[in-house]
Protein backbone atom coordinates (compact mmCIF):
# COMPACT_ATOMS: atom_id res chain seq x y z
CA UNK A 1 0.00 0.00 0.00
CA UNK A 2 2.08 2.28 0.98
CA UNK A 3 5.05 1.51 -1.84
CA UNK A 4 2.70 2.46 -3.79
CA UNK A 5 1.25 5.14 -2.63
CA UNK A 6 5.53 6.23 -2.99
CA UNK A 7 5.35 5.02 -6.36
CA UNK A 8 2.34 7.27 -7.65
CA UNK A 9 4.56 10.42 -5.98
CA UNK A 10 6.96 9.89 -8.26
CA UNK A 11 4.92 10.50 -11.44
CA UNK A 12 5.13 13.63 -10.30
CA UNK A 13 8.74 15.13 -10.91
CA UNK A 14 10.85 15.57 -13.99
CA UNK A 15 14.36 15.37 -12.52
CA UNK A 16 16.01 14.47 -15.70
CA UNK A 17 19.04 13.08 -15.89
CA UNK A 18 18.25 12.08 -12.24
CA UNK A 19 15.44 8.95 -11.74
CA UNK A 20 11.83 9.58 -10.47
CA UNK A 21 11.49 8.93 -6.96
CA UNK A 22 8.71 9.62 -4.47
CA UNK A 23 8.89 8.73 -0.69
CA UNK A 24 6.34 8.52 1.99
CA UNK A 25 6.47 8.58 5.63
CA UNK A 26 3.95 6.53 7.63
CA UNK A 27 3.70 6.03 11.84
CA UNK A 28 1.56 4.16 13.46
CA UNK A 29 -0.11 3.40 10.03
CA UNK A 30 -0.71 6.96 9.24
CA UNK A 31 0.38 8.88 6.52
CA UNK A 32 3.09 11.78 7.96
CA UNK A 33 3.89 13.23 4.46
CA UNK A 34 5.36 12.69 1.12
CA UNK A 35 7.70 13.98 -1.23
CA UNK A 36 9.14 13.77 -4.58
CA UNK A 37 12.52 14.40 -6.29
CA UNK A 38 10.84 17.67 -8.34
CA UNK A 39 13.74 18.37 -10.69
CA UNK A 40 17.61 17.97 -10.66
CA UNK A 41 19.20 19.84 -8.45
CA UNK A 42 16.19 20.45 -6.25
CA UNK A 43 16.03 18.03 -2.59
CA UNK A 44 15.54 14.21 -3.56
CA UNK A 45 12.13 12.55 -2.84
CA UNK A 46 14.00 11.24 0.83
CA UNK A 47 14.58 15.12 1.89
CA UNK A 48 11.08 16.67 0.76
CA UNK A 49 8.97 14.33 2.50
CA UNK A 50 11.45 14.81 5.65
CA UNK A 51 11.36 18.84 5.54
CA UNK A 52 7.41 18.44 5.56
CA UNK A 53 7.06 15.90 8.20
CA UNK A 54 10.04 17.73 10.69
CA UNK A 55 10.06 16.51 14.06
CA UNK A 56 7.00 14.03 13.71
CA UNK A 57 9.86 11.92 11.24
CA UNK A 58 11.24 10.91 14.11
CA UNK A 59 10.64 6.92 14.70
CA UNK A 60 8.22 6.94 11.09
CA UNK A 61 8.84 4.20 8.22
CA UNK A 62 10.59 5.59 5.03
CA UNK A 63 9.01 4.06 1.51
CA UNK A 64 11.20 4.91 -1.05
CA UNK A 65 10.85 3.59 -4.62
CA UNK A 66 14.78 4.10 -5.36
CA UNK A 67 17.92 3.71 -2.89
CA UNK A 68 18.65 6.97 -1.27
CA UNK A 69 21.86 8.65 -2.12
CA UNK A 70 24.96 8.19 -0.05
CA UNK A 71 27.23 10.81 -1.67
CA UNK A 72 27.68 14.73 -2.23
CA UNK A 73 26.49 15.50 -6.09
CA UNK A 74 24.26 18.69 -6.76
CA UNK A 75 22.54 18.06 -2.58
CA UNK A 76 23.87 16.08 0.30
CA UNK A 77 23.49 12.92 0.83
CA UNK A 78 20.22 11.35 1.52
CA UNK A 79 20.99 8.89 3.99
CA UNK A 80 22.59 11.15 6.18
CA UNK A 81 19.14 13.36 6.32
CA UNK A 82 17.45 9.95 7.37
CA UNK A 83 19.65 9.32 9.87
CA UNK A 84 19.48 12.54 11.66
CA UNK A 85 15.90 12.45 11.18
CA UNK A 86 15.67 9.98 13.46
CA UNK A 87 13.49 7.59 10.95
CA UNK A 88 13.60 4.01 12.23
CA UNK A 89 13.28 1.97 9.38
CA UNK A 90 13.44 2.42 5.09
CA UNK A 91 11.85 0.20 3.05
CA UNK A 92 13.41 0.46 -0.71
CA UNK A 93 11.65 -0.34 -3.85
CA UNK A 94 15.05 -0.53 -6.27
CA UNK A 95 18.55 -0.47 -6.11
CA UNK A 96 20.83 2.01 -7.22
CA UNK A 97 23.00 0.77 -9.84
CA UNK A 98 25.26 4.26 -10.06
CA UNK A 99 28.94 3.20 -9.19
CA UNK A 100 29.17 6.07 -6.51
CA UNK A 101 25.95 4.84 -4.01
CA UNK A 102 26.99 1.21 -2.88
CA UNK A 103 27.44 1.59 1.30
CA UNK A 104 23.66 3.31 1.83
CA UNK A 105 22.69 0.34 3.53
CA UNK A 106 25.44 -0.48 5.85
CA UNK A 107 25.62 3.27 6.69
CA UNK A 108 21.97 3.23 7.77
CA UNK A 109 22.13 -0.40 9.26
CA UNK A 110 24.68 0.87 11.64
CA UNK A 111 22.75 3.73 12.27
CA UNK A 112 20.40 1.17 13.53
CA UNK A 113 17.97 1.65 11.05
CA UNK A 114 15.88 -1.12 9.27
CA UNK A 115 16.43 -1.47 6.23
CA UNK A 116 14.29 -3.70 3.47
CA UNK A 117 14.85 -4.04 -0.23
CA UNK A 118 12.29 -5.38 -2.97
CA UNK A 119 9.61 -3.96 -1.78
CA UNK A 120 6.96 -3.52 -5.68
CA UNK A 121 10.57 -4.11 -6.65
CA UNK A 122 9.39 -4.39 -10.42
CA UNK A 123 7.19 -1.82 -10.72
CA UNK A 124 9.69 0.82 -9.11
CA UNK A 125 12.76 -0.84 -11.47
CA UNK A 126 10.32 0.10 -14.59
CA UNK A 127 9.77 3.81 -13.30
CA UNK A 128 14.04 3.82 -13.42
CA UNK A 129 14.44 2.01 -16.74
CA UNK A 130 15.47 4.82 -18.53
CA UNK A 131 18.10 6.16 -15.76
CA UNK A 132 19.49 2.47 -15.53
CA UNK A 133 20.25 2.09 -19.21
CA UNK A 134 21.75 5.78 -19.05
CA UNK A 135 23.89 4.54 -16.44
CA UNK A 136 24.78 1.11 -17.32
CA UNK A 137 25.38 1.99 -21.42
CA UNK A 138 26.02 5.68 -21.63
CA UNK A 139 22.43 5.55 -24.15
CA UNK A 140 19.53 7.41 -23.48
CA UNK A 141 16.18 5.20 -24.21
CA UNK A 142 14.90 5.91 -27.31
CA UNK A 143 11.20 5.75 -28.15
CA UNK A 144 9.73 5.46 -31.34
CA UNK A 145 6.49 7.94 -31.96
CA UNK A 146 4.60 8.31 -34.98
CA UNK A 147 1.04 8.78 -36.33
CA UNK A 148 -0.42 6.45 -38.76
CA UNK A 149 -3.61 5.29 -40.41
CA UNK A 150 -5.17 1.96 -39.70
CA UNK A 151 -3.13 0.62 -42.27
CA UNK A 152 0.20 1.67 -41.37
CA UNK A 153 0.94 4.79 -43.44
CA UNK A 154 1.67 8.31 -41.93
CA UNK A 155 1.20 10.52 -44.98
CA UNK A 156 -0.76 10.25 -48.54
CA UNK A 157 1.76 9.54 -51.53
CA UNK A 158 1.72 13.32 -52.13
CA UNK A 159 3.13 13.82 -48.58
CA UNK A 160 0.28 14.72 -46.74
CA UNK A 161 0.14 13.83 -43.42
CA UNK A 162 -1.70 17.14 -41.44
CA UNK A 163 -3.43 15.91 -39.94
CA UNK A 164 -4.05 12.51 -39.79
CA UNK A 165 -4.81 12.50 -35.75
CA UNK A 166 -6.91 14.45 -34.28
CA UNK A 167 -6.35 17.22 -31.03
CA UNK A 168 -6.05 15.10 -28.69
CA UNK A 169 -3.66 13.28 -30.03
CA UNK A 170 -2.01 15.95 -30.44
CA UNK A 171 -1.75 17.27 -27.54
CA UNK A 172 -0.47 14.05 -26.15
CA UNK A 173 2.16 13.72 -28.88
CA UNK A 174 3.56 17.19 -27.19
CA UNK A 175 3.29 16.17 -23.60
CA UNK A 176 5.63 13.10 -24.90
CA UNK A 177 7.80 15.94 -25.91
CA UNK A 178 7.63 17.75 -22.49
CA UNK A 179 8.87 14.45 -20.83
CA UNK A 180 11.76 13.79 -23.52
CA UNK A 181 15.26 15.45 -22.89
CA UNK A 182 15.21 15.22 -26.67
CA UNK A 183 13.67 15.18 -30.14
CA UNK A 184 14.83 13.25 -32.99
CA UNK A 185 14.24 14.03 -36.61
CA UNK A 186 15.77 12.89 -40.03
CA UNK A 187 16.61 15.67 -42.18
CA UNK A 188 13.68 13.81 -44.59
CA UNK A 189 11.06 15.43 -42.12
CA UNK A 190 12.64 18.91 -41.43
CA UNK A 191 12.31 19.26 -45.83
CA UNK A 192 9.05 17.86 -45.89
CA UNK A 193 7.13 19.73 -43.00
CA UNK A 194 9.72 22.16 -41.25
CA UNK A 195 8.76 21.17 -37.97
CA UNK A 196 9.06 23.26 -35.00
CA UNK A 197 10.13 20.18 -32.17
CA UNK A 198 8.71 22.26 -29.44
CA UNK A 199 6.09 22.13 -27.27
CA UNK A 200 3.10 23.90 -27.56
CA UNK A 201 0.04 22.57 -26.54
CA UNK A 202 0.66 21.70 -23.43
CA UNK A 203 2.96 23.53 -20.84
CA UNK A 204 6.52 22.22 -20.62
CA UNK A 205 10.03 22.63 -21.06
CA UNK A 206 11.51 22.82 -24.17
CA UNK A 207 13.36 19.32 -25.46
CA UNK A 208 16.70 19.32 -27.22
CA UNK A 209 16.63 19.33 -31.13
CA UNK A 210 18.46 16.65 -33.15
CA UNK A 211 18.66 16.31 -36.65
CA UNK A 212 20.15 13.26 -38.85
CA UNK A 213 21.06 15.09 -41.72
CA UNK A 214 24.67 13.94 -43.63
CA UNK A 215 25.14 16.18 -46.07
CA UNK A 216 23.80 19.25 -44.05
CA UNK A 217 20.78 19.80 -46.34
CA UNK A 218 18.82 21.40 -43.30
CA UNK A 219 18.38 25.17 -44.38
CA UNK A 220 19.15 27.79 -42.25
CA UNK A 221 16.02 29.00 -42.02
CA UNK A 222 14.27 25.66 -40.63
CA UNK A 223 12.01 26.11 -37.54
CA UNK A 224 14.59 23.90 -35.86
CA UNK A 225 17.21 26.29 -36.25
CA UNK A 226 15.10 29.69 -35.93
CA UNK A 227 11.95 28.71 -33.83
CA UNK A 228 11.48 28.71 -30.63
CA UNK A 229 12.37 25.66 -28.57
CA UNK A 230 15.57 23.93 -27.44
CA UNK A 231 19.06 23.58 -28.04
CA UNK A 232 19.66 22.17 -31.37
CA UNK A 233 21.89 19.23 -32.76
CA UNK A 234 22.89 18.30 -35.98
CA UNK A 235 24.67 15.45 -37.05
CA UNK A 236 26.42 15.24 -40.06
CA UNK A 237 28.99 12.99 -42.52
CA UNK A 238 32.79 14.08 -42.80
CA UNK A 239 31.42 15.09 -46.35
CA UNK A 240 29.08 17.72 -45.17
CA UNK A 241 29.58 20.94 -47.01
CA UNK A 242 32.44 23.47 -44.83
CA UNK A 243 30.32 26.14 -46.24
CA UNK A 244 27.08 24.41 -44.81
CA UNK A 245 28.82 23.50 -41.80
CA UNK A 246 29.52 27.53 -41.04
CA UNK A 247 26.37 28.70 -41.90
CA UNK A 248 24.46 26.34 -39.99
CA UNK A 249 27.31 26.84 -36.89
CA UNK A 250 26.66 30.84 -36.98
CA UNK A 251 22.91 30.35 -37.03
CA UNK A 252 23.30 28.68 -33.52
CA UNK A 253 23.06 24.73 -34.32
CA UNK A 254 26.03 22.19 -32.88
CA UNK A 255 27.21 20.55 -35.45
CA UNK A 256 28.65 17.08 -34.46
CA UNK A 257 30.28 14.92 -37.00
CA UNK A 258 29.55 10.78 -37.23
CA UNK A 259 31.07 7.75 -39.20
CA UNK A 260 28.73 6.66 -41.97
CA UNK A 261 27.82 3.07 -41.82
CA UNK A 262 26.33 0.98 -44.93
CA UNK A 263 22.74 2.49 -43.17
CA UNK A 264 23.76 6.18 -42.74
CA UNK A 265 24.94 8.11 -40.24
CA UNK A 266 26.67 5.79 -37.15
CA UNK A 267 23.42 5.62 -35.22
CA UNK A 268 25.37 3.85 -32.10
CA UNK A 269 27.78 6.39 -31.77
CA UNK A 270 24.63 9.09 -32.16
CA UNK A 271 23.53 7.68 -29.35
CA UNK A 272 26.26 7.81 -27.33
CA UNK A 273 26.99 11.76 -28.27
CA UNK A 274 23.82 12.34 -27.10
CA UNK A 275 23.89 10.20 -24.02
CA UNK A 276 27.67 12.35 -23.17
CA UNK A 277 24.91 15.11 -23.10
CA UNK A 278 22.94 13.52 -20.55
CA UNK A 279 19.96 12.70 -22.95
CA UNK A 280 18.08 10.18 -20.94
CA UNK A 281 14.95 9.99 -22.81
CA UNK A 282 15.01 10.11 -26.94
CA UNK A 283 11.60 10.72 -28.78
CA UNK A 284 12.03 9.61 -31.94
CA UNK A 285 9.62 11.97 -34.77
CA UNK A 286 10.51 9.95 -38.13
CA UNK A 287 10.26 9.45 -40.66
CA UNK A 288 10.25 5.97 -42.22
CA UNK A 289 13.71 5.81 -42.63
CA UNK A 290 15.21 6.84 -39.13
CA UNK A 291 12.48 4.47 -37.34
CA UNK A 292 13.31 1.74 -39.65
CA UNK A 293 16.99 2.24 -39.09
CA UNK A 294 16.87 1.51 -35.47
CA UNK A 295 14.73 -1.06 -35.48
CA UNK A 296 16.36 -2.62 -37.84
CA UNK A 297 19.69 -2.16 -35.56
CA UNK A 298 18.30 -3.14 -32.48
CA UNK A 299 18.28 0.93 -31.16
CA UNK A 300 14.62 1.88 -30.28
CA UNK A 301 13.53 0.55 -26.60
CA UNK A 302 9.84 1.42 -27.04
CA UNK A 303 7.39 2.73 -29.59
CA UNK A 304 4.53 4.89 -29.09
CA UNK A 305 1.88 4.70 -31.93
CA UNK A 306 -1.05 6.84 -32.76
CA UNK A 307 -3.75 5.33 -35.21
CA UNK A 308 -6.37 7.10 -36.65
CA UNK A 309 -9.79 5.66 -37.71
CA UNK A 310 -8.51 6.11 -41.82
CA UNK A 311 -7.62 3.88 -44.16
CA UNK A 312 -5.37 4.87 -47.28
CA UNK A 313 -5.36 1.84 -48.92
CA UNK A 314 -2.31 2.90 -51.35
CA UNK A 315 0.43 0.90 -51.08
CA UNK A 316 2.53 4.03 -52.57
CA UNK A 317 1.38 5.98 -49.18
CA UNK A 318 4.19 6.81 -47.09
CA UNK A 319 4.94 3.81 -44.12
CA UNK A 320 5.64 3.94 -40.63
CA UNK A 321 9.05 2.89 -41.14
CA UNK A 322 11.19 0.91 -43.43
CA UNK A 323 12.79 -1.84 -41.85
CA UNK A 324 13.54 -4.41 -44.48
CA UNK A 325 11.15 -7.45 -45.38
CA UNK A 326 10.57 -9.60 -42.46
CA UNK A 327 10.26 -12.81 -44.60
CA UNK A 328 8.38 -14.36 -41.49
CA UNK A 329 5.77 -13.76 -38.74
CA UNK A 330 8.34 -14.63 -36.34
CA UNK A 331 10.82 -12.10 -37.62
CA UNK A 332 9.00 -9.28 -36.68
CA UNK A 333 9.54 -6.93 -33.98
CA UNK A 334 6.72 -7.23 -30.97
CA UNK A 335 5.78 -5.10 -28.31
CA UNK A 336 5.45 -6.18 -24.73
CA UNK A 337 3.52 -4.63 -21.52
CA UNK A 338 1.22 -3.00 -24.43
CA UNK A 339 -0.80 -0.59 -23.33
CA UNK A 340 -4.10 1.01 -25.32
CA UNK A 341 -5.53 4.33 -24.72
CA UNK A 342 -8.67 6.23 -26.84
CA UNK A 343 -7.68 10.08 -27.45
CA UNK A 344 -11.30 11.13 -28.72
CA UNK A 345 -11.78 8.99 -32.03
CA UNK A 346 -7.99 8.12 -32.10
CA UNK A 347 -5.82 5.33 -30.44
CA UNK A 348 -2.41 5.56 -28.64
CA UNK A 349 -0.99 2.00 -28.28
CA UNK A 350 2.24 1.87 -26.11
CA UNK A 351 4.38 -0.84 -25.41
CA UNK A 352 8.25 -1.79 -25.60
CA UNK A 353 9.79 -3.61 -28.15
CA UNK A 354 11.09 -6.85 -28.23
CA UNK A 355 13.09 -8.53 -31.85
CA UNK A 356 13.04 -11.78 -32.44
CA UNK A 357 15.64 -14.39 -30.86
CA UNK A 358 15.53 -11.95 -27.86
CA UNK A 359 13.94 -13.32 -24.52
CA UNK A 360 10.76 -11.37 -22.84
CA UNK A 361 11.28 -9.09 -20.46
Amino acid sequence: RWMRAALREACHGDPSPNPHVGAVLVKAGKLVAKGYHRRAGDAHAEVAALKRAGKRARGATLYVTFEPCNHFGRTPPCTDAIIAAGVERVVVGARDMAPHVPGAERKLRRAGIEVTYGVCEAEAEALVRDFAKHIRRGLPEVTLKSAATLDGHTASRTGESKWITGEAARGEAHRMRAYADAVLVGVGTVLADNPHLNVRLVKGRAPVRVVLDSELRTPVTANVVTGKGGHTIVFHASSAPPGKRRALGRAGAELVEVARTSGGLDLKRVLRELGKRDIVRLLVEGGAAVHGSLLRERLADRAALFYAPKLLGDPAAYPLANAGPAPHLRSAVALNDVTVRHLGEDLLVEGRLRYAGARAK
